[in-house]
């Protein structure tokens, strides 16, 4: 499969969602900047992947990253992150949404399972995100980090070369 076919418009969205829903599969989705593509990435996306049959992932735009990051991020572009990501085996579809909260992004992709990180707890997770989630059926699901990876401790190790 040719992984640009995997990069879903923001419109084409609800249309996708149901193709999934007719066909009985259970949707699993995530969210974030997705920067610096490293271990712990894929690692969670594995996990993710595995709980369903179909895994989204909601990417933040250029500017909800920097809002959410500061201006020296993101490191690379929203369309160059979505392809990399959608390049994945354990990825079946990418879409960049535009604000730095995943509310609306979740309640047009309606997921069976919303997926997050172990930096997150039922309480501290976006408690509109979790309605969105919630109020459409969904489950939401924490995995946790794989140690020591992440893009800011990435970044940091190469600003020190």
């Amino acid at each position: 499969m040719n992984f640009r076919a995997k990069i879903i418009g923001w419109d084409e969205l609800p249309t996708w969602r149901q193709a999934l829903r007719a066909a009985g599969k259970k949707l699993v989705v995530t969210n974030g900047c997705f920067d610096l593509l490293h271990l712990g990435h894929v690692t969670y996306l594995e996990k993710a992947r595995n709980f369903g049959d179909a895994l989204l992932i909601g990417v933040n735009s250029d500017a909800a990253v920097r809002a959410l990051k500061g201006a020296a991020r993101p490191v690379n572009s929203e369309t160059d992150r979505a392809a990399v990501l959608a390049s994945l085996q354990s990825v079946d579809g990418v879409c960049i949404f535009a604000d730095t909260a995943a509310t609306r992004f979740l309640a047009a992709a309606a997921p069976d399972l919303y997926v997050k990180g172990g930096d997150y707890t039922l309480e501290t997770l976006n408690q509109d995100e979790r309605r969105a989630v919630e109020s459409a059926g969904g489950k939401i699901v924490l995995v946790p980090f794989v140690p020591g990876k992440s893009t800011t401790s990435l970044l940091e190790k190469i600003s020190r070369l």
